[in-house]
């Protein structure tokens, strides 16, 4: 326990930078469950705007076609303009979105809507957790990163917890309040040292890392954030780089299997069917309304000690045990609906679904649901960090996709038991993935996380950060007046 809040003394500055810089993920969290309370209410007799049913399939997908239009954005936001303000970018886009909801009178509003919060919070999770893994001490990155997660757990346990009980618009004022803190806030953070040193700007960028770390002297620091720069300058950037370099290349596989996983096992489907699965499974011993507030609380509680331990047990370890404990879960639900289906599920198995889906929440969020955003932000360097974190965006989005339209199709055509089944063995395969391909990154500076994909030593120059030369210090500072 001494060790976990130890390694926080001296980082209040950081933690509250991350804060302003996560904060709008409640939202996001809210945004991304929104179908799972909202579309029951939708199809009520007494619902506040009518819906078909191929509505019910374009509200849950449009989200995600959001976010592949935030693709192209993000990608130039982020180097063009910088991590600070793109995050102010994506939380406008939201507070509009929230608006947009809270005043509709038909479902044209609620698409719109839909989409835009989806390019919000593809752009949210790429130019948010690149800021935090930036201005992060490495002994508290890993806490730090995972916050973000926390940040769209709340959003769930809020969306769950309130949506079935008050009018519809009262979650849209919630929201709007959630994503002006931060549009108050983002403006007064420090920006990202390493944004402001591959921008030239050397003198700005001592400025902004000592409010980050709370001291004067951080030269040595400084000094090794731009030998890193200057090497990552020096470095090809062009999209073909992700792929002929050996340590982008490896980070590009790690970035699609985790991404890839995050959605087959089982995450965007539960999340954004909670209700419905749990009304098919049959009576149980909760309502689906209360087994959402359960389900996003223990996913809360497994997620808050996870960024907790992240930075102590490691990203590995909790990988391969939260994915091998995720496949049994599924695994179990599977197992259920096809008792169900052949008439078997009969009051002694009742318990199955609403256990399983509990324990799917806790070790879901005990590693697979939280360390890929870790990762992503953490295995790409500066000069190909914004299309690398993009290309894990893309895939990420058509997962999700993929894995919504799989469980609607299967699940119509043959039943839900099929595609937890797919989902299962998906996520058991990640367990053994992790522990043979993965490299640990925990203590590990952004720079020595390069070395070890590519399979080399740090160099000795960079272990002891030596300073840089006058003449090199200069070169950063003139770069800003060219």
């Amino acid at each position: 326990m001494y060790k976990i809040f130890d390694m926080f003394k001296g980082t209040f500055p950081q933690v509250m930078a991350a804060f302003f810089a996560t904060v709008g993920a409640i939202s996001d969290g809210m945004q991304f469950g929104w179908s799972a309370p909202f579309l029951p209410i939708l199809q009520s007799e007494d619902s506040p705007i009518r819906i078909t049913d191929s509505d019910i399939n374009w509200l849950e997908s449009v989200y995600m076609i959001g976010g592949l239009a935030g693709l192209p954005i993000t990608i130039y936001m982020v180097d063009k303009i910088g991590r600070q303000k793109t995050v102010l970018f994506a939380s406008s886009s939201s507070f509009t979105a929230w608006v947009l909801i809270g005043i509709a009178d038909n479902v044209n509003y609620l698409y719109v809507a839909r989409f835009l919060t989806g390019l919000a919070a593809d752009v949210a999770f790429v130019a948010g957790p690149m800021y935090v893994a930036e201005i992060a001490d490495q002994k508290i990155r890993g806490f730090l990163a995972g916050v973000i997660f926390l940040m769209m757990l709340g959003g769930f346990l809020i969306l769950y917890g309130v949506a079935p009980f008050v009018p519809f618009y009262v979650c849209s004022i919630i929201g709007g309040i959630i994503v002006g803190i931060q549009l108050i806030g983002v403006p007064f953070m420090p920006d990202s040292p390493y944004f402001l040193l591959a921008k030239g700007n050397y003198e700005k960028a001592r400025r902004h890392l000592q409010k980050l770390r709370g001291y004067e002297n951080v030269d040595k620091e400084l000094d090794a954030i731009a030998v890193a720069v200057e090497r990552q300058r020096t470095e090809k950037g062009g999209p073909q780089d992700l792929f002929l370099s050996k340590s982008n290349r490896k980070a590009v596989i790690i970035m699609t299997v985790l991404n890839i996983a995050q959605h087959f096992s089982g995450m965007t489907v539960i999340l954004m069917n909670l209700h419905s699965i749990l009304t098919a499974a049959g009576p149980v011993y909760v309502s689906s309304n209360v087994a959402g507030i359960l389900f996003s609380s223990v996913m809360l509680l497994a997620g808050t000690i996870t960024v907790f331990t992240i930075d102590l047990l490691g990203r590995r370890i909790l990988l391969a045990f939260s994915s091998f404990f995720t496949g049994l879960s599924l695994l179990a639900i599977a197992i259920f609906f096809t008792l169900q289906k052949h008439g078997y599920a009969g009051p002694e198995v009742a318990w199955i679904p609403i256990t399983a889906i509990l324990v799917y929440a806790a070790v879901f969020k005990s590693g697979l649901g939280m360390i890929p955003i870790v990762m992503t932000a953490e295995l790409f360097p500066a000069k190909v960090k914004a299309m690398g974190m993009a290309l894990a965006d893309l895939i990420y989005l058509m997962a999700g996709l993929a894995s919504i339209q799989l469980y609607q199709n299967l699940a119509r055509i043959y039943g839900i038991d099929v595609p937890f089944y797919i989902f299962a063995v998906a996520t058991l395969a990640t367990a053994v993935f992790s522990l043979t391909f993965i490299p640990e990154t925990k203590g590990k500076t952004l720079e020595e996380i390069q070395y070890i994909l590519k399979g080399e030593e740090l160099p000795s120059v960079n272990k002891n950060n030596v300073e840089l030369h006058s003449s090199q210090k200069i070169g950063f500072q003139n770069q800003a007046y060219c």
